[in-house]
Formats: C-alpha cells, sequence, structure tokens
C-alpha cells in the first residue's frame, strides 16, 4: 500500500474542498423547479429541497430531486474513494479513503447549505448527507448497499407513519453515522488514538451538526406541536 504525506500533499485536500464545495453549491430543485417555471425558492416553506419540492410538485419530482442530491452528495466521495483506496497516511495505519470520503462530503454539505450562488441560502442538506452514507458506507463492502436501502425504507416507513418528515430524516442521518463511527472504531481499535483518526470522527460529527441545525427551525416547531405535518398518502396522489 503507497503512503500519502499530508505535508507535502496537503494541496490536494485544498482542490478537494474548493471543488466539492462548488458541486454542493449546485441546487437541483432550483433547477427542477425553474422547469417547472416555478423558482422553489419562492413557493411553499421556500426550502429548495426534497420536501418542499414534494409538496410543491408531488411525489414523482421529490423522489427525482432526492436522488439527484443524493448523487451529489455521493459521487464525489466515491470519487475520492477510488482515487486513494490503496494509499494510507504516512507512517500510520489509516487509510487515505476512509478520510476523504467524509472530507469530501462535508464540503459538499457546507456548498449545499450556504451556497455562495444563492446568497449563503440554500437547503438543509438531508438527501445530499443520506446519499453520501448511501454510496460510502458499502465501499468496504458491497452489500451494505442493500442494508443501507433498507434503511432508507425504514425513514420512509417512520415518516409514512408519524408524518414528522423532518424528524425522521435526522434521525437516518444520525442512524446511518453511528453505524459508519462503529465500522471506523472497529477497524482502528488496534493502533490506539491518531490524529486522522480523531479528525475522521469529527467529520462525521460534523456531519451532524450540520444538518440538525440547519433544521433548528423545524425542531422548534415540532416540539410546539407546530411542525406541518408531511402525508405521504397525500403527496403519492398529488400531480402539478
Amino acid at each position: 500500500m503507497k503512503e500519502f504525506d499530508f505535508s507535502q500533499n496537503w494541496w490536494q485536500f485544498l482542490i478537494m474542498a474548493v471543488a466539492c464545495y462548488f458541486i454542493g453549491c449546485f441546487n437541483f430543485a432550483r433547477t427542477i423547479s425553474h422547469f417547472k417555471k416555478k423558482d422553489i425558492a419562492k413557493i411553499g416553506s421556500g426550502n429548495p429541497g426534497t420536501m418542499n419540492m414534494t409538496r410543491e410538485f408531488g411525489l414523482k419530482i421529490g423522489v427525482i430531486t432526492f436522488l439527484c442530491d443524493a448523487c451529489k452528495g455521493g459521487v464525489p466521495a466515491m470519487i475520492s474513494y477510488f482515487i486513494y483506496r490503496d494509499v494510507r497516511f504516512a507512517n500510520t495505519l489509516v487509510q487515505v479513503s476512509d478520510f476523504t470520503r467524509y472530507f469530501c462530503g462535508v464540503f459538499v454539505i457546507i456548498g449545499h447549505i450556504f451556497p455562495v450562488t444563492m446568497k449563503f441560502k440554500g437547503g438543509k442538506g438531508i438527501a445530499s448527507t443520506m446519499g453520501l452514507f448511501w454510496f460510502c458506507l458499502p465501499c468496504d463492502w458491497g452489500w451494505w448497499a442493500l442494508i443501507i436501502f433498507g434503511c432508507l425504507i425504514g425513514i420512509v416507513l417512520f415518516i409514512f407513519l408519524t408524518e414528522w418528515g423532518s424528524l425522521g430524516s435526522l434521525l437516518g442521518v444520525t442512524g446511518f453515522s453511528i453505524i459508519q463511527m462503529v465500522i471506523f472504531i472497529r477497524r482502528y481499535a488496534s493502533i490506539g488514538i491518531n490524529t486522522y483518526i480523531i479528525i475522521l470522527y469529527m467529520l462525521i460529527l460534523t456531519l451532524n451538526v450540520l444538518t440538525w441545525c440547519a433544521h433548528h427551525a423545524n425542531l422548534a416547531r415540532l416540539f410546539a406541536g407546530e411542525e406541518r405535518h408531511t402525508s405521504i398518502r397525500k403527496l403519492a396522489k398529488k400531480k402539478k
């Protein structure tokens, strides 16, 4: 396995950060809504994301938006995995691809939530974060893709039964984070505390902080009993 000297190759991470941020800035919800002759940022809740797209244009458009945003979150991370999968940080056993997957993911989500192209007012990052885990978790074991798909079905079922869209989505992100953390803890248990591993855990924690903070208004309404219900039954019947 090749070794990666960060002190000499730090510029590669700078390129990844900038590229992934601007990838995150591209908002599929606004692009798709423009094809519908509307601006999703100016209708409904004003949030340019999957849930508002679903409410305003129906379940089919919502699913398309979700898949596009999921790929936006997952594809850059997957590309970094294939570039660095046979590389480890110099003088450590930490795989660079484990690190870059979530490094790329964090900057895509930052770009999605705080896009310079939309005056730093973007979506809430749920679909892109879900996609990030959907792409990243199966990197070591391909069959994990089926487990993640099953978990996504479980999240949809939770939302179907409770009609709490935001809470279901956030619990899903946290659940995937815990799964990935457990995998990394088991993988690197023998090497003890390492700077790269600590930063890796911080990256995964950052994903949760970003998405939960982006939903602070939803959570406040939820605890106040004022959160808008998300009925999948009604959305499935809605056509626009």
